[in-house]
């Protein structure tokens, strides 16, 4: 072991947080006083670290072959110098890009049918209500929070994101609207209890399903709010909406279906109606997941059949098939303050989680929530709403004559009295 022992002293050296191992046998590496130890139960984690391989070392401590002592924060801190930033990938030479590019369209067109698509969301939003309910705030609004201010709780900021989709998509009484890939129904009942729509949500998870049904029921909305078992591609195009919101859903599209599934979206949309496609991104052009194995954790235990796409790829395909883009905001710092606060809530009910879940699932959730947080504060990944629209075909149509568009001129209506960050 005596060329692996350099190669771990080295990367020992190197980190800003202390770090130390605990082998199996006891014998202890790295410093006395170390904000992490890392308890080894084979030696196999040696090499990964030796190698800065953090979805092997994910892997290990998910199977219980690794557990650690310190905070998940200066955990993170070390993999994120561990794993080095996926954005500075090297540009291969022209031949392997283009394999790589065929391999990307096949391995995305196999994992994206709907029986895939059903069995991937099921995999990750079915684990139990009550499991995400532990650390989500009380609407389980499980997207990227929108800290309008800085005071503002989760709870606060989950409600202003809200607000913030629906003053985008300028929401009127009496407007048809759909909610792609509903989740437990926060923005669904928040738009028609808030601006008078009448919305319809769809989901492939069951357990989230009954839950909103419950709740259309509960609150007395029904013939008005709608939540339906349904895949994107199956909706029906013969009453188009006035608005539509896809909120944390394009990720489970895939690359390959992408065309087809914002081609989907015009369709159901009037002529001059509004898409606001909220969802996360690749931080660089060359990373389709993030490095050091990290991609191939999330795939293989939280999101199955997940894909990064870059921002500017998202808004090719949109102007592809006939979508305008209007607004876009990148909500990056947002996302790695939410998922903190989603990471602290877990920590802290963490008895509960394994009662409810199991422990494999309570740690790859610690690992999952912490380490996502860590890749957005570091730009490896980003959050992006993008606004845009079905032109209405009319020179003649909005607020100037030849502007063949009712959307407003600036973007105050979205701000409303907005305090200065």
């Amino acid at each position: 072991m005596g060329a692996l022992d350099a190669v771990l002293e080295r990367r020992l050296a190197g980190l800003t947080q202390p770090l130390a191992l605990e082998l199996p046998g006891g014998q202890r590496l790295g410093p006395e006083r170390a904000a992490v130890t890392l308890k080894l139960g084979g030696l196999g984690t040696l090499a990964h670290l030796a190698t800065g391989r953090i979805g092997r070392i994910g892997e290990d401590y998910v199977e219980g072959r690794l557990d650690f002592d310190g905070t998940l924060r200066d955990l993170m801190a070390i993999a994120g110098q561990l794993a080095g930033d996926p954005r500075q990938a090297a540009v291969p030479p022209p031949a392997l890009a283009w394999w790589r590019a065929l391999w990307q369209q096949l391995r995305s067109r196999q994992n994206h049918h709907p029986q895939a698509d059903a069995r991937q969301v099921q995999f990750h939003y079915d684990v139990s209500d009550d499991f995400y309910a532990l650390w989500l705030d009380p609407l389980r609004v499980y997207s990227c929070a929108y800290y309008r201010e800085r005071t503002m709780t989760l709870a606060q900021a989950q409600e202003a994101k809200l607000d913030h989709i629906c003053r985008k998509l300028m929401l009127r009484d009496g407007d048809r609207f759909l909610d792609i890939g509903a989740g437990w129904g926060g923005l669904l009942l928040w738009a028609a209890e808030h601006y008078g729509v009448h919305a319809t949500g769809i989901t492939l998870s069951r357990h989230q399903h009954a839950h909103v049904s419950r709740l259309i029921a509960e609150r007395g909305l029904r013939g008005r709010v709608s939540m339906q078992l349904l895949d994107y591609r199956d909706l029906p195009e013969d009453e188009p909406y006035d608005r539509i919101a896809s909120v944390g859903m394009f990720e489970h599209v895939g690359l390959a279906q992408l065309p087809a599934y914002f081609a989907k979206i015009r369709r159901l949309l009037k002529p001059g109606g509004l898409l606001l496609n909220h969802g996360i991104t690749a931080g660089g052009t060359r990373n389709h997941q993030l490095g050091a194995g990290m991609g191939d954790f999330i795939e293989r235990y939280i999101f199955p059949g997940g894909e990064l796409l870059h921002a500017s790829h998202v808004l090719e395909v949109m102007a592809d098939q006939g979508l305008e883009a209007l607004d876009v905001e990148n909500l990056r710092p947002h996302y790695a303050r939410t998922l903190w606060a989603w990471s602290d809530a877990l920590e802290a009910r963490l008895d509960e989680a394994r009662r409810i879940a199991g422990e494999r699932v309570t740690r790859a959730f610690r690992l999952y929530l912490a380490g996502s947080a860590m890749s957005f504060e570091r730009g490896w990944i980003s959050l992006h709403q993008m606004l845009a629209a079905r032109p209405d075909g009319d020179p003649a149509a909005g607020a100037l004559a030849g502007a063949q568009s009712a959307y407003p001129f600036n973007r105050g209506y979205m701000y409303p009295s907005v305090p200065s960050a």
